[in-house]
C-alpha cells in the first residue's frame, strides 16, 4: 500500500496520511475516517495485507553497511548510543522505533524495498553512503533523514558531528602544545573529507604552513591502517611533530606501526584522533581524542523526523552537532 496512493484517493497531501496512519493529533475526524476507510480497504484488497499495514507511530532507523571498512564492531558503541537517542526521543512524543540492518546489499535495492512500505518516515546511518546512495532516496513519498554524514550541496534533511568546527579545536590544541609541523591521517568516507577540509582551513586560520608530504591516506580498518602506514614508514617518509588521525581506530593502528618502527607517542610524535571510543581512554599512551555526543544527534534526528510529521514540512534543515576535545598522555609539549 502506498501512501501516496491513499493521498490521492482522499484528495489529501500524503503528510495528513502519514499523520493519519500514526495515529497523531492535527486532523479533523471527518478526514481521518475517510483515509482510515481507504487504507482498509487497500490492505483488505492487498496480496500481503499484513505487510502493508503500518505500525502504530512507527519511524525506521536503518543501519547500512556497505563494505564495512567503518561500519564494524570497533564502532559498535557509538551505533548503540545513537540507537539510544533517537529511542529516547521517540517514546517522548510516542513513536515506535524499529531498527533494520542491511550488510552488503545495493543501495538502490534498499531503497526500492521501501517503496510500497506504510512507514512515517526513515533515519538512515549514512556513514558510508555516499553521494549517489544519498540521491537515490529522493524517489520515496516519507520522509528521510540521514545522519552521521552530510552533504551541504544535497537537498536533504543531515544531523551531524561538526566536523570543521571539531579539526579548528584539534589544530588549536597542537599549536597550543608548541607544535607547528602538523599532518593529517586520512581516509575514504564523506565525514573523514570534511575533516580533511576543517584541517586544512584550521591551518591557514592559524597562519601554520601546510605541507602535502604531511598528509598521508591509509585504510579506515585497524589493519589496513596499520598495514598502510607501515608501508609508508618503510618507504623512509618525514614525519612531522603532530599527527591528526581522522578517527580513533586509524589512529590505533598507526600507533602500533610507529611502536614497530621504534617511533613513540608522544614522546617522538603526538597524537589527535576522532570519536572517542572507550578503548581509547585505555590504549597506551590513553589517547587524547574529539568526542561528540552521538546520543544527542540521534536525538536531534528524531527531534526533526517528528517536526517534519508533524509540519509537513519539505524544507531541508542541516544540523551540526560540536564536539568537546579530551585531552589525554598522546600530545606531548615542545620546548
Amino acid at each position: 500500500m502506498k501512501i501516496k496512493e491513499i493521498a490521492k484517493l482522499a484528495n489529501v497531501s500524503v503528510a495528513t496520511v502519514s499523520l493519519v496512519l500514526n495515529n497523531k493529533p492535527g486532523i479533523s475526524e471527518s478526514t481521518r475516517q475517510k483515509i482510515l476507510k481507504i487504507s482498509k480497504s487497500l490492505s483488505d484488497s492487498s496480496p500481503h495485507p499484513g505487510f502493508a499495514q503500518i505500525s502504530n507511530g512507527s519511524i525506521k532507523f536503518l543501519k547500512i553497511v556497505k563494505h564495512g571498512h567503518v561500519l564494524n564492531r570497533d564502532h559498535n558503541v557509538f551505533i548503540a548510543s545513537y540507537i539510544d537517542g533517537l529511542e529516547e526521543e521517540a517514546r517522548t512524543h510516542g513513536y515506535n522505533l524499529e531498527v533494520t540492518n542491511f550488510v552488503s546489499e545495493a543501495t538502490a535495492e534498499i531503497v526500492k524495498s521501501f517503496g510500497n512500505v506504510s512507514i512515517g518516515g526513515l533515519i538512515v546511518l549514512g556513514t558510508e553512503l555516499n553521494e549517489d546512495d544519498i540521491i537515490l532516496f529522493k524517489q520515496l513519498e516519507i520522509p528521510v533523514v540521514f545522519i552521521d554524514t552530510i552533504f551541504e550541496h544535497l537537498s536533504f534533511d543531515f544531523v551531524d558531528m561538526d566536523n570543521i568546527e571539531a579539526a579548528y579545536q584539534i589544530v588549536k590544541q597542537f599549536l597550543e602544545f608548541g607544535h607547528r609541523e602538523i599532518g593529517f591521517v586520512k581516509s575514504d568516507l564523506n565525514n573523514f573529507t570534511l575533516r580533511e577540509r576543517g584541517f586544512r582551513s584550521a591551518l591557514s586560520y592559524f597562519n601554520l604552513p601546510l605541507q602535502e608530504k604531511y598528509i598521508f591516506r591509509v585504510d579506515s580498518t585497524f589493519n589496513g591502517a596499520y598495514s598502510d602506514m607501515l608501508q609508508l614508514l618503510n618507504r623512509g617518509i618525514k614525519l612531522p611533530t603532530a599527527l591528526f588521525c581522522c578517527n580513533d581506530i586509524v589512529a590505533y593502528g598507526c600507533i602500533k606501526a610507529l611502536r614497530e618502527k621504534g617511533i613513540q607517542v608522544p614522546n617522538d610524535i603526538s597524537i589527535i584522533g576522532f570519536d572517542d571510543i572507550p578503548m581509547s581512554a585505555f590504549m597506551d599512551p590513553p589517547l587524547t581524542t574529539m568526542k561528540v555526543s552521538k546520543r544527542l544527534i540521534g536525538k536531534t534526528a528524531m527531534k526533526l523526523m517528528i517536526e517534519k510529521l508533524a509540519n509537513h514540512t519539505g524544507i531541508p534543515s542541516k544540523i551540526t552537532i560540536g564536539g568537546e576535545l579530551v585531552i589525554r598522555d598522546s600530545v606531548k609539549k615542545l620546548g
